[in-house]
């Protein structure tokens, strides 16, 4: 029997999803979705694999979740990216690889050599759109489709390597400023709005600062790599100039410090944000992702007082009823499973002074997910079918499982599943 409520849904959506032949999944998952890490196979292989390297399930469960992605040919080369294709799947095959000395070798050596290729092919144009004076596209950077992504998987697979050094220059060269059209923006100011594509509402463009789509996926990457002993020239510069960017935007609301999802053209030349609502503070955007990002970099730097400010900034978010009235649903991306797992993972690393108060945030975002009386069995069955969410892993059921593992037991993660959301 679970030993916390949570963990009973766990178990239950483990099991729903034991077999890709049989678990009841939408009808892009093994389609359309097959080689998407944020909904489909690949990410679903992580939960099960999680599970087994924590002996609370069957290694063969994952297996069959990475045969079910890689049953046909994987896309490489400018079709792929770091949530879709070979980069996804090697993601989820060396987490297991991990834990079972000896196993997928061969086919990581292979996937490996291409993800070389493509990361060098994606520098080649990075540096020639700097060097023209262009401003970057979100994807070109980014960690879902861009180098801070693959970034976060060499940071794994090959540390030392000359491609990981090369990423990290390009990151670096990323936070130098540009000039465009007379102005001077920050290097990752990018010409669209959030989505990706042109947007009426962003005339001149956006800096965004989330750890899915903006600079502070650059600045996590970075500072884990400094905390590993991997560092350039420059390395420590561009850490600081992202922080000192951060510090500029930073607000100061009745629950505590917050952080904008993105500054506008408008915004840089007023020089404030003006009024807003209340932002959920996810780990895709706002104030619980680029806390764990300023902690990660606080420690790298060895400044406790900036580390304590960020995990400060954290329970004040994990505590805020307007901040949290803001967060909609129980997804890993922007919801109370994400919330509870970056608080889990910012715990784990935090200040004696508070990582007592981190922790005691963590029951209730748990009780959002699953109040007194939910039945898990239901519960997993719903979150699976739910057309929004699904069975994948950054809004649906396998996110939140493995989202609620850690926070549940008070153990950080067996496997290095999160490390694609560059939270460790």
């Amino acid at each position: 029997m679970s030993l916390h409520p949570a963990l009973g849904l766990v178990d239950a959506i483990a099991a729903r999803l034991a077999d890709p032949d049989t678990a009841p999944l939408g009808s892009r998952t093994l389609s359309s979705d097959r080689q998407h890490l944020a909904y489909g196979p690949p990410g679903i292989a992580l939960l099960h694999i999680e599970l087994a390297a924590n002996g609370r399930g069957p290694w063969h469960r994952a297996h069959a979740w990475l045969t079910a992605a890689s049953r046909q040919p994987l896309t490489s080369g400018p079709d792929s990216h770091p949530f879709y294709g070979v980069p996804a799947f090697a993601h989820a095959l060396s987490c297991a690889a991990d834990h079972l000395p000896g196993s997928y070798l061969r086919a990581l050596d292979v996937m490996d050599g291409q993800i070389t290729v493509d990361v060098g092919r994606r520098l080649d144009a990075a540096h020639r759109r700097i060097d023209a004076g262009r401003l970057p596209q979100l994807a070109e950077f980014d960690a879902i489709r861009g180098l801070t992504g693959y970034g976060a998987y060499l940071l794994r697979r090959d540390p030392g390597s000359s491609t990981m050094r090369a990423v990290l220059d390009y990151c670096v060269r990323l936070t130098e400023p540009i000039t465009h059209h007379g102005e001077t923006l920050p290097g990752w100011w990018a010409e669209t709005g959030p989505s990706g594509s042109p947007d009426d509402r962003f005339p001149g463009g956006h800096a965004n600062t989330g750890m899915a789509h903006g600079i502070g996926g650059v600045l996590a990457l970075l500072a884990l790599a400094a905390r590993n002993g991997y560092v350039i020239h420059g390395h420590h510069a561009a850490l600081r100039t992202i922080l000192t960017w951060l510090d500029r935007w930073e607000e100061i609301v009745d629950g505590g410090p917050v952080w904008p999802y993105w500054v506008t053209q408008g915004q840089l030349r007023r020089g404030c944000l003006g009024p807003s609502a209340p932002r959920r503070p996810s780990w895709c955007y706002g104030t619980a992702g680029l806390a764990r990002a300023q902690q990660l970099a606080a420690l790298a730097f060895g400044d406790a007082s900036r580390q304590i400010d960020a995990e400060n900034a954290l329970v004040a978010a994990l505590t805020d009823p307007e901040q949290l009235k803001a967060t909609t649903d129980n997804g890993l991306c922007h919801g109370f499973a994400g919330l509870a797992h970056t608080a889990a993972r910012t715990a784990d690393d935090a200040h004696p002074s508070t990582a007592g108060r981190l922790r005691a945030a963590i029951p209730a975002l748990l009780a959002e997910i699953t109040p007194p009386g939910t039945d898990p069995e239901l519960m997993a069955t719903a979150l699976i079918q739910d057309r929004k969410g699904g069975p994948g892993l950054l809004d649906g059921a396998a996110g939140i499982a493995l989202a609620l593992l850690a926070p549940s037991t008070a153990a950080p993660p067996q496997s290095a599943w999160d490390a694609c959301l560059l939270t460790a």
